[in-house]
């Protein structure tokens, strides 16, 4: 089985896995900091078909400045404080909430790295699960209910996925751009359904829905295979549903 895993993990964590990959948008822009913004808003509308997500963060691709962009509030043009549909159950409002609480968090720290270094201790790697929580009850506390979960009780899929971005390195996918502030061992498997089905069938897990406790629990599994980079098992679990 390890072999296996192994073999597709290698298989698919290719450059061209971004094509038709939310991961997709963030190899788009130019800086440090655009990177990580557009990373996050992709990976928090990453859910459902492909073909209705990609399209919505597009609609929200700018050029120039993303941090400009959040500060000036200039995303309001795209989705107003209205209970418009924007994506599935979330309303333009709820965008606009989302957007608002990233823009503070922009305004106080500088950048997502910044807040990140703000709750890191300076002689340690942070731990994934606690920038989940770090991340989860900024959104919680300014204002946004809905895009972002509002603690770590979930399995937090795409902030999980959002960390895979930012802190894998050596990667043609994911960029490590904080390989230097969250230790990438503690990374958590961006759980889905999906990801649970696979995982049940090889005998990784026995959980019966998608839980934090469920994903730290295949992400040990998986830490078991993959020591310092077990998130690596994540495009191995991917590859087991396209091969079939």
């Amino acid at each position: 089985m390890n072999y296996n895993l192994f073999s597709l993990a290698n298989k698919y964590e290719r450059a061209d896995f971004i094509n038709g990959d939310p991961s997709w948008f963030m190899h788009q822009v130019e800086g440090d900091s655009n990177k990580e913004i557009l990373a996050f808003i992709a990976s928090s509308l990453s859910y459902g078909s492909r073909k209705q997500f990609l399209p919505k963060i597009e609609s929200l691709m700018v050029n120039g400045d993303y941090a400009k962009w959040l500060k000036n509030r200039d995303y309001e043009k795209i989705v107003p404080h209205t209970d418009e549909c924007f994506y599935r159950l979330y309303t333009k409002a709820m965008m606009n909430d989302f957007l608002n609480a990233l823009a503070q968090m922009i305004e106080q720290y500088g950048s997502m790295r910044g807040f990140i270094m703000s709750i890191k201790h300076p002689d340690e790697k942070l731990s994934a699960l606690d920038a989940i929580k770090a991340l989860t009850s900024w959104f919680a506390t300014h204002g946004s209910t809905g895009v972002i979960p509002k603690d770590a009780t979930s399995s937090c899929k795409r902030v999980c996925m959002f960390l895979r971005w930012m802190v894998r390195d050596n990667s043609p996918v994911d960029l490590g751009l904080w390989s230097d502030l969250i230790d990438k061992s503690t990374l958590i498997i961006p759980m889905d359904t999906h990801v649970l089905q696979e995982a049940t069938k090889l005998g990784l897990l026995s959980s019966k829905c998608t839980s934090m406790s469920a994903a730290l629990k295949l992400s040990q599994k998986l830490r078991e295979i993959w020591p310092d980079d077990p998130i690596k098992g994540d495009f191995a679990l991917f590859g087991l549903g396209v091969d079939k």
